[in-house]
């Protein structure tokens, strides 16, 4: 019984569309990132950037640690300091 591999469930991607770009020479997390849109969905990478990492330490032969983690992203519009640490409505 083989289904897809989900991955990254916010986008609906799989460990096949992973591997793939791996193995066609896409070796950096954040580019991964850009083109599978891995980590961008409302979990913001807590469920699948592990995943990935751990896809990629094995298709490419690296440590998990020695693989930078994908740069974080500040909000795309002011939002007030309150809001972020709870202290305010939106």
């Amino acid at each position: 019984m083989g289904g897809k591999k989900i991955v990254c469930r916010c986008n609906d991607v799989t460990v096949e569309e992973i591997e793939a770009l791996i193995d066609s020479g896409v070796t950096d997390i954040e580019e991964l990132k850009r083109l599978l849109r891995i980590g961008m969905g409302p979990c913001q990478g807590r469920t699948c950037i592990p995943i990935v990492l751990s896809i990629l330490a094995r298709k490419t032969g690296k440590r998990q640690e020695e693989i930078p983690l994908p740069k974080a992203r500040v909000p795309t519009r002011p939002v007030r300091v309150e809001v972020i640490v709870g202290g305010a409505d939106e």
